[in-house]
């Protein structure tokens, strides 16, 4: 399933042996556990996961010690709590990948959206919710960084009363969401700084940016106070971060903490194993420095 199909329908470790490959996986699934260093803060979309039930997934989650899920909404709050698991980031509010802050003409709908989530996601501790610069659609991208910065400013003051973090997601639009305005981080920052509330972040996504940009290491130090939030995949294809892709995600994590970041890191990938908890168990487990 595609994220923005998954967008569209949604309401929206204790950690297993380092494998390098999905045949050692499964020949090892009974080898003890260690416990998560925890330098990092783990976390993991559901969307790559949708053919879990929730509940089932959350219980893997526990299993697993992995404290955070991300891209959820108020419907699966309840359940969030009663296992004890943390929304590191939220969604909910909006109207998907493709219609955003870029344009005006969506701004009355999209701010009363915003307006009504963001104190659904605080009344429960949580901090982050999505945004996105919607396609361009023909659009200059000076004037569509202008549209977003006169939207994003209106919902400021709610998000800083509610102690609540809107974080716009840097994706590529070379392969997966052809046309998606805020596809590299120079566009992402130049916003940032034209709203200039902590209560924006961009969310960097190192998957769509090492598409897009490449350097992720570098970017992630001379960018990394914009950033807010982080996911994973591996390229080419989003699946699993292993050996079997380009990105090397220990030097990654370990740039990212060198930062001072105390945020989360959240596994993004599409798993291409027959059993996708082993593979979340490998992704957490590289990303455990």
């Amino acid at each position: 399933m595609k994220r923005r199909n998954f967008i569209g329908t949604s309401a929206a470790a204790s950690v297993g042996f380092l494998t390098t490959s999905a045949a050692v996986a499964n020949n090892n699934k009974n080898e003890a556990t260690a416990k998560l260093k925890y330098n990092i803060n783990h976390s993991v979309c559901y969307w790559c996961y949708g053919s879990i039930p929730f509940e089932d997934f959350l219980k893997n989650l526990v299993e697993l010690d992995i404290r955070s899920v991300d891209l959820v909404g108020p419907d699966e709050f309840p359940l969030l709590k009663k296992y004890n698991i943390h929304a590191a980031m939220c969604w909910g509010a909006g109207m998907g990948i493709e219609k955003g802050f870029n344009d005006l003409s969506l701004h009355d709908e999209l701010i009363a959206d915003y307006e009504r989530v963001i104190p659904l996601v605080a009344e429960v501790g949580y901090t982050n919710l999505i945004c996105f610069s919607g396609n361009r659609n023909g659009m200059n991208d000076l004037v569509g960084l202008r549209n977003c910065a006169i939207g994003l400013k209106k919902l400021m003051p709610l998000a800083e009363k509610h102690g609540v973090v809107l974080q716009m997601e840097l994706l590529n639009s070379k392969v997966d969401h052809k046309d998606y305005m805020c596809d590299t981080s120079e566009w992402g920052v130049s916003l940032c700084e034209a709203i200039g509330s902590e209560h924006f972040k961009l969310l960097y996504d190192i998957y769509h940016m090492q598409i897009m940009e490449g350097d992720i290491i570098r970017n992630i130090e001379n960018y990394h106070q914009y950033y807010g939030h982080y996911h994973t995949g591996g390229n080419p294809g989003r699946h699993e971060i292993d050996e079997t892709q380009e990105i090397f995600y220990p030097a990654v994590m370990k740039a990212i903490l060198k930062t001072g970041y105390t945020g989360h890191v959240a596994q993004e990938f599409v798993p291409s194993w027959e059993n996708k908890i082993d593979a979340l168990k490998q992704g957490v487990t590289i990303c455990d420095v």
